[in-house]
Formats: structure tokens, sequence, C-alpha cells
């Protein structure tokens, strides 16, 4: 009888344990569908952001007297870039975007500029809903990577720790100048 009442006890533990890890794998993979799901967002509107700024290029020369506009824009097609680093790139090419939108007056004149300043605009705002959202799930994803016990099933399943979306140079250090 004590056998098997035991036997139960350690079918019932075993079952617990059991469902535990189901439920914390299904977590894990809820929250990876929901990561992939939002780079696809950030990626669909990074290239629209890239294609109103290479529409932007003929714009620009044929209204203005430069010559070399935009010229990151056609480098980044050759490019393989990951979507921090592209958007750091379009960063830079809105910059000098935004410097011949202010330098010259027939661009704010044209309706074509126009269409694609409010283009670039929209995407701007997409891009901070997106970065935003993103950055929520690698929240809860990093959560659940580091903390105990859920971090067992990341070790077994080799998960691990996912950066920010936060537009900063990956390779900025986290300085602490907090001094009392």
């Amino acid at each position: 009888m004590n056998i098997l009442i035991y036997s139960l006890i350690i079918f019932i533990v075993f079952c617990i344990i059991l469902i535990w890890i189901i439920n914390t794998y299904n977590k894990y993979q809820a929250l990876i569908i929901r990561i992939n799901e939002s780079e696809a967002s950030i990626d669909t509107t990074l290239r629209k952001r890239f294609d109103l700024l290479n529409k932007s290029i003929g714009i620009i020369k044929s209204n203005t007297d430069e010559e070399n506009v935009l010229e990151i824009i056609p480098k980044l097609r050759s490019k393989k870039l990951t979507n921090f680093e592209l958007d750091r790139q379009l960063y830079e090419a809105i910059n000098e975007y935004g410097i011949y939108k202010e330098k010259y007056d027939e661009l704010k004149n044209n309706t074509d500029f126009l269409k694609i300043d409010i283009g670039i605009n929209e995407t701007e705002s997409e891009i901070v809903a997106f970065r935003k959202y993103y950055n929520d799930i690698i929240t809860d994803y990093n959560k659940l990577a580091k903390t105990f016990p859920s971090n067992l099933i990341g070790i077994v399943c080799n998960y691990k720790k996912k950066t920010y979306f936060d537009g900063k140079n990956m390779d900025d250090e986290i300085t602490n100048d907090f001094k009392l």
C-alpha cells in the first residue's frame, strides 16, 4: 500500500514538473513568434523608409544644384545589414535629407517631395511604435531567459538574452554616471 502511495506521489510530482516544463517552453515559443512578427514589421517599415529616401534622390538632384545626394542610400543596396544597422544608416540619411529640406525652398513647393516627406514622417512614427513593442517583448523574453527556474529551459534550448532595439550603436557600453 505504501509503495502505491509513494508511486502516486512521484507520478503526480513528475506530471506537475512536466506541465511546468511544457508551459515554460510554450511561453518562450510565443515570445519568439511575437519577436519575429515585430522584426518583420520593423523590416517592412525600414524598407519603406529606404524606398522613400531613394525616390527623394532624383527629386533633390532635379530641384537643386547638388551632385552627391544621399550617397549612403545606393551603397546600402549592396550591403547585408541587420535591422539595427539599417535603422542607424537610414537615420543618417534622414538627417542629410533634412538638411536639403531646410536648405532649398524649391523642395518645399514640390508635391512629390512633400509626399515623400509625409511618408518619411509616417515611417518615423511607425518605427517608434514598433521599436517600443519589440522592446516590450524583449523585456518579457529576457526575464524568462534570466530568472530561475525558467532559465533552465532557456539553457537547455539554448535561448540567449536578446538585445533591445533602442536605436543606439550596439557597441555602446552601458555606463553608470550616477554619482552621489
